[in-house]
């Protein structure tokens, strides 16, 4: 797997005097007023830079740069403007080894949260990922290894740096999975490095092999790797808050993410254009891995579980055929009537397994129905779920991160379009509202009374552009809404 080297950053309470570039952060109101040095208003309008988000303007000072970056009316700025400012910096400046910022000290909102933002901004922004030879690389190699944010250096300042830096490293990580080819990423591969992040990170781990989940009678997963040279996988891994009591702890929090390492579609066989990419299909379980490998360094007070289904969909001579039934671990049958509505098979199993350890909620991520992207577009995930409560803090922590979510239905009425002759239920509905259906399945796995958030990744897992803190290819969305729900985890009442 390719390795990305991201800047480091320090603090300091002015710039040093030996920086190639020195950026400055301008709301719409500052620039009418005295400028940092090397920045003059009337030079900067006539070259029509207004202070506005995301506009960059670089001026040269001697032997090094200036840079005006844009925030904004200061009314409007938000931590989320500050990382998107940070990465329109990042890629102004990438060709240049050192840049000084004042970014988070101007924006004038929360120092910490501005500082986490910028340091997230900058290293989200640079990051880059694949397999080209140095032939033919074509010289685009990055050179931007320091960052100093400042303004001050003081102990709360330094630790939002490090929370910053190890919370980009967790979307970095699901990026560099979700990116790498599926010929690659089989899901004994991805089991084994889930088993190394975990053990770097300090979080335990536990890997299912095929006999395992057999014994386990998990027959979703079971079912969907039929078609598989590759054998499946499950895999656990449990953060546990050290020197937290179990009466101090905030809660008990499961995390499931669909592990599909490449999804042709089974013998309900995608087109050609529809499989490209499909190496992405394990975006949800890339996620909940990069989210644990951070709660060491962030340290929550609440207990944390994943559990990970992982298997590619393929065709083998023996591949699950449509009108198969299979059953899943709590007991309950589907009929397969479309072997490419697999997602929801192997979350079956694993919301299952999940629910068995009674949780204080489940929470499970998945790129799993296009009619998702459909209704919401290419930024936007859909949140369904029980418990009105506990959904509120998931989009409490989506308005945190930036990380958009938007409450969707499980219409009880509609539970009858899943309905099987054969089976306790078909795993597809009607022509209409597919990701409600497929929600509507994934509820049949939940223990009672556990408070559900499924949340469909399936248009912002990635990205077409690079474009503020995404970079085309894997974003790693849900790793920061994942650690902000998990830092402020409250349980709540059953419905």
């Amino acid at each position: 797997m390719p390795t990305f080297n991201p800047p480091t950053f320090t603090t300091a309470r002015t710039a040093p005097s030996r920086v190639a570039v020195v950026a400055h952060g301008l709301t719409e109101e500052a620039l009418g007023s005295e400028l940092p040095g090397g920045l003059e208003s009337g030079s900067l309008k006539r070259l029509g830079f207004t202070a506005g988000a995301g506009q960059v303007q670089v001026l040269p000072e001697g032997d090094r740069l200036v840079v005006a970056v844009g925030l904004g009316p200061a009314g409007n700025v938000t931590t989320g403007v500050v990382r998107n400012a940070a990465a329109d910096l990042a890629r102004a400046t990438r060709r240049h080894r050192t840049v000084a910022t004042d970014l988070a000290a101007a924006s004038g909102i929360d120092a910490a949260g501005a500082t986490r933002a910028v340091v997230e901004g900058m290293t989200l922004a640079l990051y880059r990922f694949g397999y080209r030879s140095k032939a033919g690389s074509g010289g685009d190699r990055d050179s931007l290894s320091k960052v100093t944010l400042v303004g001050s250096a003081a102990a709360g300042i330094r630790a939002a740096v490090e929370t910053g830096v190890a919370v980009a490293g967790g979307v970095t990580l699901a990026r560099d999975f979700v990116n790498e080819p599926g010929g690659s990423l089989t899901a004994p591969a991805f089991a084994n490095r889930v088993r190394r992040v975990a053990r770097e990170a300090g979080i335990t781990v536990k890997v299912l092999d095929e006999a395992a989940i057999k014994r386990a009678g998990m027959g979703g997963l079971l079912g969907v790797s039929r078609g598989s040279t590759n054998p499946p996988r499950f895999v656990e891994l449990t953060y546990t808050p050290k020197g937290v009591t179990a009466a101090r702890r905030t809660g008990d929090l499961a995390l499931v993410g669909k592990g599909i390492t490449f999804d042709s579609g089974g013998l309900s066989i995608k087109s050609g254009t529809g499989m490209m990419d499909m190496k992405k299909d394990m975006a949800g379980a890339a996620a909940v891995v990069g989210a644990m490998s951070v709660l060491p360094a962030v340290a929550p007070k609440c207990r944390v579980r994943a559990y990970l289904p992982m298997t590619d969909n393929m065709l083998g001579g023996d591949a699950t055929r449509p009108g198969d039934v299979l059953t899943i671990r709590n007991g309950k049958t589907i009929e397969v009537l479309n072997t490419d509505a697999e997602g929801r098979l192997v979350l079956a199993d694993a919301l299952s397994m999940a629910s068995e350890a009674g949780p204080d909620a489940i929470v499970d991520l998945a790129t799993l129905t296009g009619a998702c992207m459909v209704a919401l577009g290419p930024r936007i995930a859909g949140l369904m779920g029980h418990n009105d409560n506990f959904l509120s803090q998931v989009e409490a922590a989506s308005e945190a991160t930036g990380e958009r979510v938007w409450h969707l239905p499980l219409p009880a009425d509609y539970r009858k379009m899943l309905d099987s002759t054969v089976a306790d239920m078909k795993n597809i509905g009607g022509q209409y509202g597919g990701a409600l259906t497929a929600g509507l399945v994934l509820a049949e796995f939940v223990g009672e009374g556990i408070p559900w958030a499924h949340i469909d990744i399936a248009g912002p897992s990635s990205s077409d552009a690079d474009e503020e803190e995404r970079t085309k290819g894997a974003t790693g969305f849900g790793v920061r809404l994942l650690v902000e729900l998990v830092s402020s985890f409250q349980k709540v009442e059953s419905d």
